[in-house]
Protein backbone atom coordinates (compact mmCIF):
# COMPACT_ATOMS: atom_id res chain seq x y z
CA UNK A 1 0.00 0.00 0.00
CA UNK A 2 0.94 3.67 -0.10
CA UNK A 3 3.71 4.58 2.34
CA UNK A 4 3.52 7.04 5.25
CA UNK A 5 5.10 9.86 3.26
CA UNK A 6 2.49 9.50 0.51
CA UNK A 7 -0.41 9.37 2.96
CA UNK A 8 0.85 12.40 4.89
CA UNK A 9 1.09 14.36 1.63
CA UNK A 10 -2.39 13.25 0.58
CA UNK A 11 -3.91 14.26 3.92
CA UNK A 12 -2.27 17.69 3.91
CA UNK A 13 -3.30 18.28 0.30
CA UNK A 14 -6.94 17.27 0.80
CA UNK A 15 -7.39 19.28 4.00
CA UNK A 16 -5.94 22.46 2.48
CA UNK A 17 -8.00 25.52 1.50
CA UNK A 18 -8.43 25.83 -2.25
CA UNK A 19 -11.77 26.57 -3.91
CA UNK A 20 -11.64 27.53 -7.59
CA UNK A 21 -9.64 30.73 -8.00
CA UNK A 22 -8.04 30.42 -4.55
CA UNK A 23 -5.60 27.54 -5.02
CA UNK A 24 -2.32 28.97 -3.67
CA UNK A 25 -2.30 26.84 -0.51
CA UNK A 26 -2.65 23.44 -2.21
CA UNK A 27 -0.29 24.56 -4.98
CA UNK A 28 2.34 25.36 -2.36
CA UNK A 29 1.87 21.96 -0.74
CA UNK A 30 2.36 20.23 -4.08
CA UNK A 31 5.43 22.35 -4.85
CA UNK A 32 7.07 21.48 -1.53
CA UNK A 33 6.46 17.77 -2.16
CA UNK A 34 7.47 17.43 -5.81
CA UNK A 35 10.50 19.73 -5.94
CA UNK A 36 12.93 17.04 -4.74
CA UNK A 37 11.67 14.60 -7.39
CA UNK A 38 11.49 17.01 -10.34
CA UNK A 39 14.05 18.43 -12.74
CA UNK A 40 12.04 21.64 -13.10
CA UNK A 41 9.14 23.25 -11.26
CA UNK A 42 7.31 26.24 -12.72
CA UNK A 43 3.90 27.89 -12.97
CA UNK A 44 1.68 29.41 -15.60
CA UNK A 45 0.06 32.82 -15.05
CA UNK A 46 -3.21 31.33 -13.84
CA UNK A 47 -1.51 29.62 -10.90
CA UNK A 48 -1.19 26.05 -12.19
CA UNK A 49 1.93 24.27 -10.93
CA UNK A 50 4.02 22.32 -13.46
CA UNK A 51 6.66 19.76 -12.43
CA UNK A 52 8.89 18.06 -14.97
CA UNK A 53 10.76 14.75 -14.88
CA UNK A 54 13.11 14.36 -17.83
CA UNK A 55 13.74 10.94 -19.34
CA UNK A 56 15.98 9.76 -22.13
CA UNK A 57 14.40 12.09 -24.68
CA UNK A 58 12.74 15.50 -24.81
CA UNK A 59 9.95 13.98 -26.92
CA UNK A 60 7.25 12.97 -26.51
CA UNK A 61 6.08 15.32 -23.77
CA UNK A 62 3.53 13.49 -21.63
CA UNK A 63 1.23 15.74 -19.60
CA UNK A 64 -0.30 14.35 -16.40
CA UNK A 65 -2.78 16.99 -15.20
CA UNK A 66 -4.96 16.82 -12.10
CA UNK A 67 -6.79 19.92 -10.90
CA UNK A 68 -6.26 21.22 -7.37
CA UNK A 69 -9.29 23.44 -7.04
CA UNK A 70 -12.24 22.15 -5.06
CA UNK A 71 -15.91 23.07 -5.22
CA UNK A 72 -16.66 25.85 -2.74
CA UNK A 73 -18.43 29.17 -2.41
CA UNK A 74 -17.79 32.92 -2.47
CA UNK A 75 -19.47 35.42 -0.17
CA UNK A 76 -21.98 37.60 -2.07
CA UNK A 77 -23.26 39.79 0.78
CA UNK A 78 -23.22 40.41 4.53
CA UNK A 79 -26.73 41.37 5.72
CA UNK A 80 -27.69 43.57 8.65
CA UNK A 81 -28.16 40.55 10.92
CA UNK A 82 -24.59 39.41 10.23
CA UNK A 83 -25.50 36.44 8.02
CA UNK A 84 -23.70 35.73 4.73
CA UNK A 85 -25.20 34.95 1.34
CA UNK A 86 -23.05 33.11 -1.15
CA UNK A 87 -22.57 32.03 -4.74
CA UNK A 88 -21.25 28.57 -5.65
CA UNK A 89 -17.79 27.96 -7.06
CA UNK A 90 -18.45 24.83 -9.09
CA UNK A 91 -21.47 22.56 -9.13
CA UNK A 92 -23.36 21.87 -5.90
CA UNK A 93 -26.46 19.73 -5.36
CA UNK A 94 -28.73 21.79 -3.11
CA UNK A 95 -29.70 18.79 -0.96
CA UNK A 96 -26.17 18.23 0.36
CA UNK A 97 -25.66 21.73 1.77
CA UNK A 98 -27.98 22.41 4.71
CA UNK A 99 -26.48 21.96 8.15
CA UNK A 100 -22.92 21.58 6.83
CA UNK A 101 -19.92 23.30 8.36
CA UNK A 102 -17.76 25.64 6.28
CA UNK A 103 -14.69 27.84 6.70
CA UNK A 104 -14.50 31.39 5.34
CA UNK A 105 -11.04 32.77 4.53
CA UNK A 106 -10.68 36.40 5.58
CA UNK A 107 -7.79 38.83 6.00
CA UNK A 108 -7.94 37.98 9.73
CA UNK A 109 -7.85 34.21 9.24
CA UNK A 110 -10.39 31.42 8.92
CA UNK A 111 -13.89 32.00 10.26
CA UNK A 112 -16.12 28.96 10.94
CA UNK A 113 -19.73 28.90 9.80
CA UNK A 114 -22.77 26.71 9.17
CA UNK A 115 -24.95 26.67 6.05
CA UNK A 116 -28.53 27.16 7.21
CA UNK A 117 -32.00 28.30 6.16
CA UNK A 118 -35.34 29.12 7.74
CA UNK A 119 -36.19 26.30 10.19
CA UNK A 120 -38.70 23.73 8.85
CA UNK A 121 -40.75 24.19 12.04
CA UNK A 122 -41.72 27.65 10.77
CA UNK A 123 -42.52 26.65 7.19
CA UNK A 124 -46.04 25.99 5.90
CA UNK A 125 -46.78 22.28 5.51
CA UNK A 126 -46.64 22.44 1.70
CA UNK A 127 -43.11 23.91 1.77
CA UNK A 128 -41.56 21.38 4.16
CA UNK A 129 -41.43 18.67 1.51
CA UNK A 130 -39.75 20.94 -1.05
CA UNK A 131 -36.02 21.20 -1.60
CA UNK A 132 -34.52 24.38 -0.15
CA UNK A 133 -32.49 25.99 -2.94
CA UNK A 134 -29.14 27.70 -2.47
CA UNK A 135 -30.68 31.12 -2.98
CA UNK A 136 -32.66 30.71 0.22
CA UNK A 137 -29.69 29.56 2.28
CA UNK A 138 -27.20 31.61 4.24
CA UNK A 139 -24.02 31.07 6.24
CA UNK A 140 -24.29 31.61 9.99
CA UNK A 141 -20.96 32.71 11.52
CA UNK A 142 -22.41 33.42 14.97
CA UNK A 143 -22.66 37.16 14.41
CA UNK A 144 -25.67 39.14 15.62
CA UNK A 145 -25.29 42.12 13.32
CA UNK A 146 -23.28 43.43 10.40
CA UNK A 147 -20.75 45.16 12.64
CA UNK A 148 -19.83 41.89 14.35
CA UNK A 149 -19.40 40.18 11.00
CA UNK A 150 -17.18 43.01 9.78
CA UNK A 151 -15.11 42.75 12.96
CA UNK A 152 -14.42 39.11 12.08
CA UNK A 153 -12.97 40.27 8.76
CA UNK A 154 -15.79 38.95 6.58
CA UNK A 155 -16.51 40.83 3.34
CA UNK A 156 -17.95 40.29 -0.11
CA UNK A 157 -15.57 38.17 -2.18
CA UNK A 158 -14.26 35.97 0.65
CA UNK A 159 -13.84 32.33 -0.45
CA UNK A 160 -15.53 29.52 1.46
CA UNK A 161 -14.63 25.83 1.63
CA UNK A 162 -16.29 22.77 3.17
CA UNK A 163 -15.09 22.02 6.71
CA UNK A 164 -14.26 18.31 6.42
CA UNK A 165 -11.14 16.44 7.51
CA UNK A 166 -9.41 13.48 5.85
CA UNK A 167 -9.55 10.08 7.53
CA UNK A 168 -9.10 6.42 6.65
CA UNK A 169 -10.35 3.06 7.83
CA UNK A 170 -9.60 -0.53 6.88
CA UNK A 171 -12.22 -3.00 5.74
CA UNK A 172 -12.25 -6.70 4.92
CA UNK A 173 -12.99 -7.37 1.26
CA UNK A 174 -15.47 -10.07 0.20
CA UNK A 175 -16.37 -11.06 -3.35
CA UNK A 176 -18.71 -13.89 -4.33
CA UNK A 177 -19.00 -14.82 -0.68
CA UNK A 178 -15.26 -15.29 -0.21
CA UNK A 179 -12.69 -13.21 1.68
CA UNK A 180 -10.40 -11.37 -0.73
CA UNK A 181 -8.01 -9.57 1.58
CA UNK A 182 -8.52 -6.04 2.85
CA UNK A 183 -8.59 -2.47 1.59
CA UNK A 184 -8.12 1.01 3.04
CA UNK A 185 -10.98 3.43 2.43
CA UNK A 186 -10.33 7.17 2.47
CA UNK A 187 -12.97 9.74 3.44
CA UNK A 188 -12.70 13.50 2.98
CA UNK A 189 -13.29 16.54 0.81
CA UNK A 190 -11.63 17.60 -2.44
CA UNK A 191 -10.96 14.13 -3.87
CA UNK A 192 -12.26 15.85 -7.01
CA UNK A 193 -9.60 16.32 -8.01
CA UNK A 194 -6.68 16.40 -5.66
CA UNK A 195 -6.50 12.63 -5.90
CA UNK A 196 -5.49 13.25 -9.54
CA UNK A 197 -2.80 15.72 -8.53
CA UNK A 198 -1.62 13.22 -5.92
CA UNK A 199 -1.31 10.47 -8.53
CA UNK A 200 0.70 12.73 -10.85
CA UNK A 201 3.07 13.63 -8.01
CA UNK A 202 3.48 9.98 -7.00
CA UNK A 203 4.26 8.97 -10.59
CA UNK A 204 7.06 11.54 -10.75
CA UNK A 205 8.29 10.49 -7.31
CA UNK A 206 8.32 6.80 -8.34
CA UNK A 207 10.26 7.53 -11.53
CA UNK A 208 12.86 9.47 -9.53
CA UNK A 209 13.25 7.28 -6.45
CA UNK A 210 13.29 3.97 -8.33
CA UNK A 211 15.44 5.41 -11.13
CA UNK A 212 13.05 4.08 -13.74
CA UNK A 213 14.20 4.84 -17.29
CA UNK A 214 11.57 6.35 -19.58
CA UNK A 215 11.92 7.44 -23.24
CA UNK A 216 10.10 10.76 -22.86
CA UNK A 217 9.61 13.84 -20.72
CA UNK A 218 6.86 13.73 -18.10
CA UNK A 219 5.15 16.91 -16.90
CA UNK A 220 2.83 16.66 -13.92
CA UNK A 221 0.40 19.54 -13.53
CA UNK A 222 -1.68 20.77 -10.62
CA UNK A 223 -4.16 22.81 -12.63
CA UNK A 224 -6.45 25.57 -11.39
CA UNK A 225 -10.08 26.58 -11.91
CA UNK A 226 -11.29 23.33 -13.47
CA UNK A 227 -14.61 23.43 -11.63
CA UNK A 228 -15.54 26.79 -13.16
CA UNK A 229 -14.64 26.08 -16.77
CA UNK A 230 -11.41 24.06 -17.26
CA UNK A 231 -9.46 27.31 -17.22
CA UNK A 232 -6.10 26.15 -15.85
CA UNK A 233 -6.02 23.30 -18.38
CA UNK A 234 -6.19 25.82 -21.21
CA UNK A 235 -3.18 27.83 -20.02
CA UNK A 236 -1.23 24.71 -19.02
CA UNK A 237 -1.66 23.16 -22.46
CA UNK A 238 -0.56 26.43 -24.08
CA UNK A 239 2.63 26.49 -22.00
CA UNK A 240 3.55 22.79 -22.19
CA UNK A 241 2.36 21.90 -25.72
CA UNK A 242 2.08 18.21 -24.82
CA UNK A 243 2.32 15.36 -27.31
CA UNK A 244 0.16 13.08 -25.15
CA UNK A 245 -2.17 13.88 -22.25
CA UNK A 246 -3.25 11.45 -19.55
CA UNK A 247 -5.66 13.42 -17.38
CA UNK A 248 -5.99 12.10 -13.82
CA UNK A 249 -9.42 12.47 -12.26
CA UNK A 250 -12.12 10.96 -10.12
CA UNK A 251 -14.73 8.76 -11.74
CA UNK A 252 -18.31 8.55 -10.49
CA UNK A 253 -18.55 5.23 -8.66
CA UNK A 254 -21.70 3.42 -9.73
CA UNK A 255 -21.95 1.09 -6.73
CA UNK A 256 -24.48 3.37 -5.03
CA UNK A 257 -28.21 2.55 -4.65
CA UNK A 258 -30.30 3.85 -7.54
CA UNK A 259 -27.50 3.96 -10.12
CA UNK A 260 -27.77 1.69 -13.16
CA UNK A 261 -24.61 0.16 -14.74
CA UNK A 262 -25.17 2.10 -17.97
CA UNK A 263 -25.12 5.36 -15.97
CA UNK A 264 -21.86 4.74 -14.08
CA UNK A 265 -20.22 1.33 -14.63
CA UNK A 266 -17.25 1.47 -12.25
CA UNK A 267 -17.13 0.31 -8.64
CA UNK A 268 -14.95 1.36 -5.72
CA UNK A 269 -12.06 -1.01 -5.11
CA UNK A 270 -11.95 -2.83 -8.47
CA UNK A 271 -9.21 -0.75 -10.08
CA UNK A 272 -8.79 2.64 -11.76
CA UNK A 273 -11.25 3.75 -14.42
CA UNK A 274 -10.27 4.29 -18.04
CA UNK A 275 -12.83 6.63 -19.57
CA UNK A 276 -14.00 5.70 -23.06
CA UNK A 277 -16.31 8.72 -23.47
CA UNK A 278 -17.55 11.82 -21.71
CA UNK A 279 -19.43 14.89 -22.88
CA UNK A 280 -16.25 16.92 -23.35
CA UNK A 281 -14.03 14.40 -25.15
CA UNK A 282 -13.91 11.21 -27.17
CA UNK A 283 -10.45 9.85 -26.38
CA UNK A 284 -7.82 8.99 -28.95
CA UNK A 285 -8.60 5.34 -29.68
CA UNK A 286 -5.02 4.20 -30.26
CA UNK A 287 -3.99 5.75 -26.93
CA UNK A 288 -6.96 4.09 -25.23
CA UNK A 289 -5.98 0.69 -26.64
CA UNK A 290 -2.36 1.22 -25.63
CA UNK A 291 -3.24 1.99 -22.01
CA UNK A 292 -5.69 -0.94 -21.76
CA UNK A 293 -3.12 -3.30 -23.27
CA UNK A 294 -0.47 -2.01 -20.85
CA UNK A 295 -2.78 -2.68 -17.89
CA UNK A 296 -3.48 -6.22 -19.12
CA UNK A 297 0.19 -7.07 -19.65
CA UNK A 298 1.17 -5.67 -16.24
CA UNK A 299 -1.80 -7.44 -14.60
CA UNK A 300 -3.07 -4.18 -13.13
CA UNK A 301 -6.84 -4.18 -12.49
CA UNK A 302 -8.79 -1.58 -14.42
CA UNK A 303 -12.38 -0.71 -15.34
CA UNK A 304 -13.80 0.83 -18.49
CA UNK A 305 -16.04 3.80 -17.89
CA UNK A 306 -18.28 6.35 -19.60
CA UNK A 307 -19.87 9.56 -18.36
CA UNK A 308 -22.70 11.05 -20.41
CA UNK A 309 -22.61 14.36 -18.52
CA UNK A 310 -19.66 16.41 -17.35
CA UNK A 311 -16.08 16.62 -18.49
CA UNK A 312 -12.47 17.02 -17.38
CA UNK A 313 -9.32 18.99 -18.15
CA UNK A 314 -8.80 16.60 -21.07
CA UNK A 315 -11.74 18.26 -22.79
CA UNK A 316 -9.62 21.37 -23.24
CA UNK A 317 -6.18 19.79 -23.62
CA UNK A 318 -7.18 17.47 -26.48
CA UNK A 319 -8.14 20.45 -28.68
CA UNK A 320 -5.25 22.68 -27.64
CA UNK A 321 -2.66 23.89 -30.14
CA UNK A 322 -2.84 21.44 -33.09
CA UNK A 323 -4.60 18.81 -30.95
CA UNK A 324 -3.29 16.29 -28.43
CA UNK A 325 -4.07 12.57 -28.09
CA UNK A 326 -5.76 12.39 -24.69
CA UNK A 327 -7.28 9.95 -22.23
CA UNK A 328 -8.73 10.14 -18.72
CA UNK A 329 -7.66 7.73 -15.98
CA UNK A 330 -9.78 8.08 -12.86
CA UNK A 331 -10.33 6.77 -9.35
CA UNK A 332 -13.94 5.61 -8.74
CA UNK A 333 -15.23 7.92 -6.01
CA UNK A 334 -18.53 8.00 -4.14
CA UNK A 335 -20.31 11.24 -3.27
CA UNK A 336 -18.24 13.81 -5.18
CA UNK A 337 -19.18 17.50 -4.97
CA UNK A 338 -20.16 17.10 -1.34
CA UNK A 339 -18.56 17.75 2.04
CA UNK A 340 -17.20 14.19 2.19
CA UNK A 341 -16.45 11.69 -0.54
CA UNK A 342 -15.15 8.14 -0.33
CA UNK A 343 -12.64 6.14 -2.36
CA UNK A 344 -10.37 3.10 -2.20
CA UNK A 345 -6.67 3.76 -1.76
CA UNK A 346 -5.94 0.55 -3.66
CA UNK A 347 -7.54 2.15 -6.73
CA UNK A 348 -5.26 5.17 -6.36
CA UNK A 349 -2.23 2.93 -5.92
CA UNK A 350 -3.12 0.89 -9.02
CA UNK A 351 -3.58 4.11 -10.99
CA UNK A 352 -0.03 5.12 -10.05
CA UNK A 353 1.29 1.70 -11.11
CA UNK A 354 -0.56 1.90 -14.43
CA UNK A 355 0.73 5.38 -15.23
CA UNK A 356 4.31 4.34 -14.45
CA UNK A 357 4.01 1.36 -16.79
CA UNK A 358 2.58 3.57 -19.55
CA UNK A 359 5.37 6.14 -19.14
CA UNK A 360 8.02 3.41 -19.33
CA UNK A 361 6.80 2.37 -22.79
CA UNK A 362 5.62 5.58 -24.41
CA UNK A 363 8.35 6.65 -26.84
CA UNK A 364 8.17 9.04 -29.79
CA UNK A 365 7.37 6.34 -32.32
CA UNK A 366 4.45 5.13 -30.25
CA UNK A 367 3.18 8.68 -29.64
CA UNK A 368 3.42 9.57 -33.34
CA UNK A 369 1.47 6.41 -34.13
CA UNK A 370 -1.52 7.62 -32.15
CA UNK A 371 -2.29 10.17 -34.88
CA UNK A 372 -0.84 8.44 -37.95
CA UNK A 373 -3.18 7.96 -40.93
Amino acid sequence: MLDKKSLAFLEELLNSFGPSGFEKEPAGIVKNYVTKYSDKVSTDRLGSLLFTKKGKSDKPVILLPGHIDEVGFIVSSVNKLGYLTFNPLGGWFDQVLLGQRVKIRTAKGLVPGIIAAKPPHLLPADERSKVVVKGKMFIDIGASNEEEANAMGVRIGNPVMPDSCFSTFEKKVYRDGKRKGSDVIAVGKAFDDRIGTFIAAEVVRTLKEKRIPHPNTVVGAATTQEEVGLRGARTTAYVIKPDVCLTLEVDIAGDVPGIEPNEAPTKMGLGPAITTYDSSMIPNQELLDFVVDTAKKAKIPYQLSQMAGGGTDAGIVHISNAGCPSLVVGVPTRHIHAHAGMLSLSDAENAIKLLVEVVKKLDKKKADGFTAI
